[in-house]
């Protein structure tokens, strides 16, 4: 018995368990300032005892805030871009800018320019000789950008909202809480307004746990959210675009919020596909399987879900739907044209890295739809983000690999789409040339990517619906544009720090190094190398369109939108 402890103390080594709180969202945060922050409202009301031992309110706000202090003029949150966090005002003011909306370049984005053919054409003498060559006298981050706080602030603050309308929040104010949990893009700037204000930044887990066991918490920012997103997103769809004030109050207090899958969802699939285990469907949470009783319509808000069907012995991907979409509307509708037909699910609906959805129950549904409407849409090929099943379109729907493929590689994200038929690609790099040509003599792609049968999406920027590079962006340097959507980086804002490579689930964003004039790589104080993300922008200042397509002879090139079924089929049929 001792010889085999002693070979089994060989095979094995003792270990902490891994645990949630691995790092403090803010290093600095002690017991003291949790014990400070007990104090302040909404905490001070809180019961602790409704915490599990496992996630107590003290840890949340130990691990899972952070305290932050601002200066008048410094941007909290910038509208429109992505974040993860929530703020709750302790002390001092911010501003929530309404209207009109802050200057793009002062919150630290390109300003939107289309080169005409004369500027087009001077690029044959003016690009330099070296690539990515940086003048320093151009870069506004040296001006705006509060290395300390990580933060950028508008000079003159008080002249740059002098006449715009600004709601005023005060100590005990929460904001950006919706875009947080609902990963949405934030729907308005808010600057620090007065000197020394301190917010207490939640991360979104944090403030997901503080909701699960508060209910005034839950029940204030549900209420919040019902007031204002939801109702402006059911009000902009034809199902319920009739409905009169006091209807969609009603219809806004039956409908339920639900979130699948992982928030972080970048990170998860970069180490699935990592250990080669993205294909598979057990990391995919299922929202409704087959053969279910439909009880109600899931509406998706964010996010993307894989639509499957059985299939012998397993299942066959037959559609990925994303923001906009209703599931289970078809089966619905058809039982109100015939009531004996079972009211079942066809399809499993599953979510694809993080989905947001609002159910509407059927009693709702049938009380508020405009059912005239409605049944107008059955069998239609128009009828909102239908599934090949549903689609009239069968002869052009895609392999149920080319489908499966699609979604292993989450390339369903992607509007701009660089597909390469390689059957047609001769190899000769004219696409990857002119790309070098336009942008400073360095491509801002790889003719490299993933490849079924004789198509390659190729490691160029998709320009993606749900843009996670976004995130953690400390200037705003990567931005949409304000025309096209395209998500583009402004090279004089950007400071290098890589937080929008890391992000990109699709390595489409490179750090390079810089150079002088001379073609010198510019080093720091350190001697270490001055780094700037570079990505495909789809040529936004050129009215001809992207470079790449342009420049191939053989038609082999297309930038396609991923997000919908059609265009890539359709440019398959053309070939």
């Amino acid at each position: 018995m001792a010889k085999s402890d002693t070979n089994l103390s060989t095979l094995v080594r003792q270990a902490e368990r891994p645990h949630r709180w691995e790092q403090q969202l803010d290093a600095n945060m002690t017991e003291e300032i949790v014990d400070m922050l007990l104090g302040y409202e909404p905490f001070a009301s809180m019961d602790p005892s409704r915490f599990p031992s496992g996630t107590p309110l003290r840890e949340i706000l130990r691990f899972d805030t952070a305290v932050r202090t601002f200066d008048t003029g410094e941007i909290v949150i910038r509208k429109d871009d992505y974040g993860t966090s929530a703020y709750l005002v302790l002390d001092g003011e911010v501003d929530v800018v309404i209207r009109p909306e802050i200057d793009p370049r002062l919150l630290g984005r390109a300003p939107s320019v289309k080169k005409g053919f004369i500027a087009r054409f001077a690029q044959l003498w003016n690009n330099n000789r070296e690539p990515e060559v940086w003048n320093k006298k151009s870069r506004r981050s040296n001006d705006s950008y509060n290395t300390e706080s990580g933060s950028v602030y508008l000079q003159d603050y008080p002249r740059v909202v002098s006449g715009s309308q600004t709601a005023t929040l005060g100590a005990g104010s929460m904001f950006g809480e919706i875009s947080a949990l609902s990963r949405m893009p934030r729907t308005a700037t808010v600057v620090a307004s007065s000197p020394n204000t301190r917010l207490l930044e939640f991360s979104w887990e944090g403030l997901r746990d503080i909701m699960k066991y508060d209910p005034a918490l839950k029940a204030r920012i549900d209420k919040i959210y019902r007031e204002n997103s939801l109702k402006s997103f059911l009000s902009n769809h034809p199902l319920f675009s009739h409905l009169d004030e006091h209807s969609y109050r009603e219809l806004c207090d039956a409908a339920q919020l639900e979130t699948f899958g992982d928030y972080n969802w970048s990170g998860a699939y970069k180490r699935l596909a990592k250990d080669g285990n993205a294909s598979t469907s057990a990391h995919e949470p299922i929202i409704v399987k087959e053969g279910d009783y439909l009880n109600g319509i899931h509406m998706i808000r964010a996010g993307f879900c894989r639509v499957s069907h059985k299939y012998g012995g397993g299942e066959r991907t037959l559609n990925y739907i994303g923001a906009g979409s209703v599931f289970g509307f078809e089966e619905i509708a058809q039982h109100w044209k015939n009531t004996e037909q079972s009211l079942q699910s066809t399809h499993t609906l599953r979510s694809l890295g993080y989905a947001h959805l609002i159910f509407i129950p059927t009693a709702a549904l049938e009380k508020f739809a405009n059912r005239k409407w409605a049944e107008q849409q059955l069998g239609k090929v128009s009828l909102p983000e239908p599934t090949i099943a549903d689609s009239d379109e069968t002869d052009e729907a895609p392999s149920a690999g080319l489908m499966e493929f699609m979604a292993e590689h989450r390339f369903l994200n992607g509007t701009k789409s660089m597909v390469i038929d390689m059957d047609r690609c001769t190899r000769c790099d004219d696409c990857v040339r002119a790309c070098a040509s336009t942008h400073d003599g360095n491509p801002r792609f790889l003719r490299h990517g993933p490849i079924i049968d004789n198509l390659m999406i190729a490691n160029a920027c998709m320009h993606c619906i749900d843009p996670v590079c976004m995130i953690g962006c400390p200037t705003g340097a990567i931005h949409r544009t304000s025309f096209g959507g395209e998500v583009v980086i402004n090279p004089d804002t950007c400071i290098g720090c890589g937080a929008c490579a890391a992000n990109c689930p699709y390595d489409s964003i490179r750090m390079v190094e810089v150079r002088s004039k001379k073609g010198q790589f510019l080093v720091d104080e350190d001697f270490q190398p001055i780094l700037k993300a570079t990505k495909c922008d789809f040529c936004v200042e050129q009215t001809s369109g992207p470079a790449c397509v342009n420049a191939c002879p053989h038609d082999a090139l297309s930038r396609t939108n991923l997000t919908r079924i059609t265009p890539l089929t359709q440019w398959l049929k053309r070939k």
